[in-house]
């Protein structure tokens, strides 16, 4: 059951800090509701859904003017501001209902032309609909428990028994003038309703006031959760759009999604004609997936559409569906299956591409979703955030899905339609605004993630679009270091030195993106004391750590890399310890020595398969290695300042973790660059290495 979340104060609170204009006030109390509506994933996710409020505004000539403030393409309703609504003269939009027909082009001409501020974004694709209906407060929804009962069979009888004259039905048109026409219609026909359902599509609520509006939309959801309730079994909605990752123990993940990852890959590549593009993947489990995927209709399913014809750009029309039989079969068994999915894709295309008497161009022929038996549901995308909201959608569609087939049926838009959805010009538009970033579409791990190098290092990759693991020992650094990247990076807890514990972390970066394709092996500590009065038990800790964790975490890589078949890097940080020994870091230098000649090695076994290795020498950077009191001691010894001691190099300036991550950074960049090792110190020529 939906929880109604407004409260007085916080509204109030809104109210007061817009100051003293009315419409400034309205829109506050429009921004606050549209938050509540959009933090909840079960009402709208991703873009889905819009809002709007009527206000009244000055023009330049003092002249007081009807403006519609309505969300704006680019903006989420869980994160909206006031910015995300941008204001629209009202009466050139009630103007054009009298028109008989009006083009996308020109209506998103017209609406633009009357933006009070010509540089905000475009209004909303739904704007005439909102413009259309008469009252104040108008809110949009995708609410799972609607999208269930819109889809059914036979909708309008549900509609009718649940809500009687409460809720006007609207037909299914694709958005636009139309759909705004008809909705106005009726509406005008039903005026007392205070609300509409459009079926296939979503749910409208409308009022005087903001509450108002935002009360009718938890009230009829949950009037609609119990309805479908009585008919699946006493299903609540108590978990949907949970975000459950897969089980941490599912061995089958690691072996399927590399594979899986790579095909789609090279077939996403194949259709530019050239080397394998990377996607990213974002993994969901939990028990309503795995009862879902253990139905025997899962194929047929697969092919029904979606729950609101705008999930169609996130999610395609179709699902990739991997039975067990198919992953015993390997990576032919997979590679078959995604071949046909394509295969039926580009079918697809061209029957619609002679209806429509062409001017399409083809999109990518990939899933975006698959159902994997026995792993869970895969959300595909050309990075994390991608996959993420693909992932979200269809968990989202699997409850959908579950319901509407106990009330009744699933039956959403059919292929006509959903094609006109997916190759609709404004809804692309929504996907296309920003430019990939160079490394959208990777997975980078990074060994030692939560100390200084490490963070630097991943967050260099995370603004290059990369999707980033950390591994680090310390859970609760891990967590936060994780949380400063964003909600799609990934923290692992994971002591290196222990058995298989390297092999255990590649696998949970591999359950939850799918693959890897860049490893930064960064994790090591400097143990210091002469080397001859050292214990054994000390030597053996530092070479376990700062050569074996890397050993491992290399091998563990390199299986990936391998199944997934487009190469990959590793990246190591080396130290300038291993070409220029310090007086009492033997235990530290000779590990690194061998985790230099390790990455030669690396190179010279691995270049056949595409795998380039290279690395970084860094001194003196501030980090958990090298503290402040440890600072202070050395610069104390030498008779310097600390700040001298850290500039101590020929360019007599400190080198910082984000120089070191830099260089990582260009390392992978470098495409024709293995068996390298770039030195990152201000200039120290006993460190020189050649």
């Amino acid at each position: 059951m939906r929880q109604n979340r407004w409260n007085d104060k916080d509204a109030q609170a809104r109210v007061e800090a817009a100051g003293a204009d009315p419409a400034d006030q309205a829109l506050a109390l429009r921004v606050y509701s549209s938050r509540l509506i959009g933090s909840d994933p079960d009402l709208v996710m991703h873009g889905g859904g819009n809002t709007s409020v009527k206000v009244e505004r000055p023009d330049l000539f003092g002249n007081r003017q009807k403006v519609l403030h309505v969300k704006g393409s680019g903006w989420d309703l869980d994160t909206l501001e006031a910015p995300g609504l941008p204001g629209v003269r009202l009466e050139p939009l009630l103007q054009t209902r009298r028109l008989e027909a009006l083009s996308d082009e020109d209506m998103v001409n017209m609406q633009r032309s009357n933006l009070l501020d010509s540089t905000a974004p475009n209004p909303s694709v739904e704007t005439l609909l909102h413009a259309f209906l008469p009252h104040r407060f108008i809110d949009h929804t995708h609410a799972t428990a609607f999208l269930a009962l819109a889809n059914l069979p036979d909708a309008e009888a549900a509609i009718r028994e649940i809500f009687g004259d409460r809720l006007a039905v609207v037909p299914y048109i694709m958005p636009g003038f139309a759909l705004a026409r008809k909705a106005a219609d009726v509406f005008d026909a039903n005026s007392a309703c205070e609300g509409l359902v459009l079926l296939k599509h979503g749910h409208f609520t409308f009022g005087a006031t903001a509450k108002e509006s935002y009360d009718k939309v938890i009230e009829h959801t949950n009037m609609v959760e119990e309805w479908l309730a009585s008919r699946a079994g006493g299903r609540t909605f108590s978990a949907t759009v949970k975000r459950e990752r897969a089980p941490a123990d599912e061995g089958t993940a690691e072996s399927v999604l590399p594979v899986l990852r790579g095909a789609v890959g090279r077939l996403r590549g194949a259709h530019h004609g050239g080397a394998a593009k990377l996607l990213v993947m974002d993994i969901r489990g939990g028990g309503t997936v795995e009862d879902f995927l253990g139905r025997t209709d899962l194929d047929e399913l697969a092919t029904r559409g979606v729950g609101s014809p705008d999930h169609v750009i996130r999610t395609k029309g179709r699902m990739l569906v991997l039975h067990k039989d198919d992953l015993a079969n390997g990576a032919a068994g997979i590679e078959a299956k995604l071949d046909a999915f394509a295969a039926s894709y580009r079918a697809m295309f061209d029957e619609q591409f002679s209806r429509v008497g062409g001017g399409k161009i083809m999109l990518e022929p990939h899933p975006c979703v698959a159902w994997i038996e026995g792993v869970g549901i895969a959300g595909i995308g050309k990075d994390a955030a991608a996959a993420s909201a693909a992932a979200d959608i269809a968990e989202q569609t699997v409850e959908v899905m579950t319901l509407a087939e106990a009330a009744g049926g699933f039956h959403p838009i059919g292929p006509d339609d959903l094609f006109d959805m997916e190759y609709w010009s404004l809804e692309q538009a929504k996907l296309s605004k920003a430019a990939d970033k160079p490394f959208g579409g990777r997975i980078v791990a990074v060994t030692g993630g939560a100390g200084a190098i490490g963070l630097a290092t991943a967050k260099a990759f995370a603004r290059e679009g990369a999707a980033v693991a950390l591994i680090d020992l310390n859970p609760e650094a891990c967590a936060a270091a994780a949380a400063a990247i964003g909600p799609n990076c990934l923290a692992v807890t994971a002591d290196l030195t222990e058995e298989g514990a390297a092999e255990a972390a590649i696998a949970a970066v591999v359950r939850r993106f799918g693959g890897l394709d860049i490893l930064v092996s960064n994790a090591g500590a400097a143990i210091q004391g002469m080397l001859l009065d050292l214990d054994e038990a000390t030597l053996r800790k530092s070479f376990e750590l700062n050569f074996f964790s890397h050993l491992a975490m290399a091998r563990a890589a390199a299986k990936v890399f391998a199944a997934q078949g487009h190469g990959g890097q590793m990246l190591f940080n080396v130290s300038k310890q291993a070409v220029n020994p310090g007086k009492g870091f033997g235990a530290y230098g000779l590990p690194k020595a061998a985790t230099f000649f390790l990455l030669r090695q690396l190179a010279l076994e691995l270049g056949g398969a595409g795998v380039r290795v290279n690395g970084v020498n860094a001194d003196r950077i501030r980090s958990g290695l090298l503290t402040d009191d440890f600072i202070k001691s050395r610069a104390e010894a030498r008779g310097v300042s600390a700040s001298d001691y850290m500039a101590g190099n020929l360019l007599k300036a400190e080198v910082e973790a984000h120089h070191v991550a830099e260089a990582f950074v260009a390392l992978a960049r470098s495409e024709r660059t293995t068996a390298h090792v770039i030195t990152v110190d201000g200039g120290n020529i006993e460190a020189a290495l050649r």
